[in-house]
């Protein structure tokens, strides 16, 4: 009898992936601004997490929603409660960390926060003539009223609120009191707020003392001087705080005549949507309790911070120069060795696929493949999806150097790339300037694969060279995500390319592909189906084998078809880098399910597909991750892993990916993840050092042998 399947929460888990990441900077053993970095990230996380999920979550409790909706069974009110319990948790360890550890160990190193408490006098006098001189002509007070008209508060953005109290005798603009405020006007009406400006930077350095670098924040220097702002007041009571606004809403895909204005819409919306949460410092209670109740906001929706807010906008002190005794050692990046010498690009994938695993491999090849593109007068046709490219992109000026060659360039710009969506519209449009075909994404559908290609008039005709990836075409983040990417001359693999472009371009009926598989058309049955295939040919003489790596797995359907494969007997090794809704190891059900999660210094960010299929392997790659979002409402893509000399490497990242002892997570059956460390007898292992070693040369591929992974070498039977 099938035991019925069983989940785990998916928000839950998520706040679970972040408190992995905090451990990291937790880690004594790391250096400071190391640890720091990891600090920010979970800062960063958290502020998208309120504004995306917590709000959905809200909007569900609101309408009454039951827990029939979620398949873990909770009530949008036991998830709101379980979410403030565990993020209170993570925030008070992460503020723990910083004031007695992290922050400390950088004075010690040389690098000294200096807190308004601890200002020397000639500190004093120096932050003071630059509040007076470069702060305070840039700073705008706004009278904040309750009960009236308040300034708007939008979203992410720091603010100091000051309560203010009447100095004796002080006149205002009418002579009645100041702004007009009648002099029997109770203090608690005078409420001001001041954004802290996103320039000058929120670090200011101090001039240098014997060896020491000491830096304050901008935001402790304008609540220090902000009386300055309100000549006549005296400064009762001051804090500092944001609020996260609801920004999970979409833009009208039915304006597809003004689609990039419906776009800049949702942008300002984002501005004015209703406040999920309020962080601050404590340094006022009634300041506190006041905007809270302006904003509409609960007691679990604030959180008091001890320490500075907004850790992601001080991110860029992890990189700051002339620390390194501070951080890691930089990374070395490796060009690809299959691209050297005076090969042409088009020569060398005429020869056959080629494999980049980044960031082990420099994202230098992309870029040439695009570049090459543009300057070489053979090619005649360039298209790309373009989903993240990060701001002046190397890729975004190749392909305007092409149109600008007389190329038939164009380009998919998805708009929805949430938090991207005004840096697309910006570099959309400079592509549009230059003569590019842009097609701003698909109504109702965020397009999310990562694919190009170049079409190559030659003497034997036109040929097209295709690039698939499991990430986006960013060459900041790709020094920084662990991703791969294939590129290939396949017919095959070309055809289904062309259709997947006619069809997200044009008016096209939907097509069998021959090697691709693309969401939400057929990916989620394939992957079913290969799942199904696996649990069939499984016996207890030859069990199946699936692995799989990705950054989330939260598919009912897709959970389902796993638990019935591991009741099948199928061995099913999972590497998920965050969200795990399958719950591993329950008798009867998932006993055959081991999950695990690596957390390193890069991110994580490939998915990779394994399949036994009773001895005749198949190696796919995505851009996908087994979750309803990417199978059912984005444009995604798996494409295979035909070649054999590639199927080997592949094999050895996953091999790689699972052996890790010293980077990686057990995930048990209740939920919680467990470090892992080396048995007796084991050497430590981290794979993502074994990569970098391996692109450097200096290991070889110890998996290269098939017979770790091979189940059985009889040919697959007949359905």
């Amino acid at each position: 009898m099938e035991q019925e399947a069983v989940f785990f929460n998916r928000d839950i888990s998520w706040i679970d992936f972040n408190r992995r990441i905090l451990e990291e900077g937790l880690r004594p053993d790391l250096p400071p601004l190391d640890r720091f970095r990891f600090l920010a990230i979970v800062a960063s996380n958290f502020d998208e997490f309120f504004m995306i999920r917590v709000a959905a979550i809200k909007r569900a409790f609101r309408a009454g929603v039951g827990p029939e909706q979620d398949p873990a069974g909770l009530s949008p009110e036991a998830l709101l409660k379980k979410v403030s319990e565990n993020a209170r948790d993570i925030l008070g360890w992460q503020y723990e960390c910083l004031r007695n550890e992290i922050f400390p160990a950088l004075a010690r190193g040389g690098l000294e926060l200096v807190r308004p408490d601890s200002y020397t006098l000639p500190q004093m006098d120096y932050l003071e003539s630059l509040f007076m001189r470069e702060i305070y002509p840039a700073l705008t007070p706004l009278r904040f009223a309750e009960n009236g008209h308040s300034p708007s508060i939008n979203s992410l953005s720091l603010y100091a609120a000051f309560r203010l109290e009447p100095s004796e005798g002080a006149a205002g603009l009418d002579g009645t009191g100041l702004h007009g405020l009648e002099k029997t006007s109770s203090p608690e009406d005078r409420i001001a707020i001041i954004q802290i400006p996103p320039a000058p930077d929120r670090i200011i350095w101090l001039p240098t003392e014997g060896d020491r670098v000491q830096w304050v924040l901008l935001d402790d220097v304008i609540l220090t001087w902000g009386a300055y702002l309100f000549p006549g007041y005296t400064v009762r009571e001051s804090m500092l705080f944001k609020i996260n606004r609801d920004a999970d809403f979409s833009v009208d895909e039915k304006r597809d005549e003004d689609f990039i204005e419906a776009m800049e819409e949702v942008l300002l919306r984002r501005d004015y949507s209703r406040p999920v949460r309020m962080v601050c410092s404590g340094d006022s209670r009634f300041l506190r309790d006041t905007l809270a109740r302006h904003l509409g906001l609960e007691q679990e929706d604030i959180y008091e911070l001890d320490g500075p807010l907004n850790l992601r906008t001080l991110a860029d002190l992890a990189a700051a120069r002339g620390f390194e005794h501070l951080r890691r050692k930089s990374l070395s990046i490796y060009p690809s060795p299959e691209f050297s010498g005076d090969e042409s690009i088009w020569d060398r994938i005429s020869r056959g696929d080629v494999m980049l695993h980044l960031p082990y491999h420099a994202f230098d090849s992309v870029v040439r493949f695009f570049r090459d593109a543009a300057e070489d007068p053979q090619v005649i046709s360039i298209k790309t999806a373009l989903y993240r490219t990060g701001g002046d992109s190397p890729i975004v000026r190749a392909l305007e150097e092409a149109a600008l060659n007389g190329k038939h360039v164009t380009a998919l710009v998805e708009l929805k790339a949430r938090f991207d969506e005004e840096l697309n519209i910006s570099w959309a449009n400079r592509l549009e300037r230059a003569g590019v075909i842009v097609v701003y994404g698909l109504a109702r559908l965020k397009v999310h694969a990562k694919i190009s290609m170049v079409v190559r008039r030659e003497q034997a005709g036109v040929k097209r060279y295709i690039h698939l990836s499991t990430g986006n075409y960013n060459d900041k983040t790709a020094k920084l995500y662990e991703d791969i990417c294939l590129f290939t001359a396949r017919e095959d693999i070309a055809f289904d390319a062309g259709l997947l472009f006619n069809m997200i371009t044009g008016y096209s009926a939907i097509s069998s592909m021959r090697k691709l598989a693309i969401a939400p058309i057929t990916l989620k049955d394939r992957l079913i189906e290969l799942i199904n295939r696996e649990a069939k040919r499984s016996s207890g003489e030859n069990p199946g084998r699936i692995m799989a790596k990705m950054n989330a797995l939260a598919d009912p359907g897709v959970i389902r078809a796993l638990y019935r494969a591991s009741q099948a007997g199928v061995q099913i090794s999972l590497n998920i880098r965050g969200i795990c809704m399958l719950v591993p190891g329950l008798p009867g059900l998932s006993e055959n399910i081991r999950v695990v999660s690596v957390v390193d210094r890069f991110l994580e960010h490939s998915r990779i597909f394994y399949f036994a299929n009773a001895g005749t392997e198949e190696f796919y790659l995505s851009s996908a991750d087994w979750m309803p979002r990417n199978l059912e409402r984005r444009v995604e893509l798996m494409f295979p892993v035909l070649q054999e000399d590639i199927q080997e490497q592949i094999r050895a990242v996953l091999k790689a990916c699972f052996r890790d002892n010293s980077q990686s997570w057990l995930l048990n059956s209740e939920g919680r993840w467990i470090r892992q460390e080396p048995r007796a007898g084991d050497s430590p292992f981290r794979v993502q050092e074994y990569l970098l070693a391996q692109a450097a040369g200096e290991v070889e591929n110890p998996w290269a042998s098939r017979q770790e992974f091979v189940v059985r070498r009889s040919p697959p039977s007949e359905g």
